[in-house]
């Protein structure tokens, strides 16, 4: 679905740097870090809005810059910014922008509003921060897209609506043909949803890996201060200590044996973004 062979780009004092990873069909890619770490420069390229300094990009198998129609047909985005008319209806908006879609459905876009409870009759700036991504997302969904392109968007969605959000996600991968990219600071959902996982610290990659097989990389290691004190220093990412013990975040593998004393736990993708931003 994408491929990025060492990519940089360049804005103001922010530099992406060498950045290599790729998505296969059928699966759920989640960008996590902290803002400005880079996840949004990251989907603006996969759109097409950035040009790569350096590096190749490769969306659907095309360059999104050099052959843009191709690509940007088979994308639907989910952005923080508004860039729709504010005093359009929904159902103007949709169609106003899906005459440059082939495969627009003006049915397929009633279907979701109703869907997601949303009048296609009511101006778009009337609408909530929620209700607007929601229609971002149906239009999204309308022109039957082989990848989606998500910023941060269930940040704002009701508890009830997340749901049904990642249920359609799920059913949109289901088939083995499309692709989503994620970014969301809301680590939680990614632990359950997300095939893969990239995080972004200060423009870097600091990795992209199948999400079991990041669970299988670390280990929370608690207990006295001493006894973490012996563990192999070229494991240990972070460490901290309390009043009552101290925590070590510490690369895990199968061979890797621990002192009974000591508490050992799998870390969530919170946890291991923030270790990992603690190290910084």
């Amino acid at each position: 679905m994408i491929q990025l062979d060492h990519v940089e780009k360049k804005l103001g004092n922010f530099m992406l740097t060498d950045i290599s990873l790729t998505l296969p069909k059928g699966y759920i890619l989640g960008l996590i870090g902290r803002n400005g770490a880079g996840k949004t420069t990251l989907l603006r390229l996969l759109m097409g809005l950035y040009t790569a300094d350096a590096g190749k990009v490769l969306v659907l198998g095309a360059n999104p810059k050099t052959q843009e129609v191709q690509v940007k047909s088979q994308i639907g985005w989910v952005l923080t910014e508004e860039i729709f008319a504010g005093g359009q209806t929904l159902m103007g908006n949709a169609d106003r922008d899906g005459r440059y879609y082939p495969e627009y459905s003006p049915d397929v876009f009633l279907e979701y509003c109703g869907r997601f409870g949303l009048s296609v009759k009511r101006p778009l700036g009337k609408l909530s921060r929620g209700e607007k991504l929601k229609f971002q997302f149906a239009f999204a969904l309308s022109h039957a897209p082989k990848l989606l392109l998500l910023d941060e968007p269930s940040a704002n969605f009701d508890p009830d609506f997340r749901a049904e959000f990642f249920k359609i996600i799920t059913e949109f991968i289901s088939d083995g043909e499309h692709g989503v990219v994620l970014s969301t600071h809301l680590t939680a959902d990614l632990d359950r949803l997300a095939d893969y996982v990239a995080m972004l610290e200060d423009g870097k990659l600091l990795f992209c890996m199948e999400r079991q097989e990041l669970a299988d990389s670390y280990r929370i290691v608690s207990g006295e201060e001493y006894k973490l004190r012996l563990l192999p220093k070229d494991r240990v990412v972070s460490m901290e200590s309390g009043k009552y013990g101290a925590r070590a975040f510490i690369k895990h593998n199968r061979h890797t044996t621990y002192d009974p004393e000591l508490s050992v736990s799998v870390p969530t993708l919170e946890e291991i973004m923030f270790y990992h931003a603690k190290k910084k």
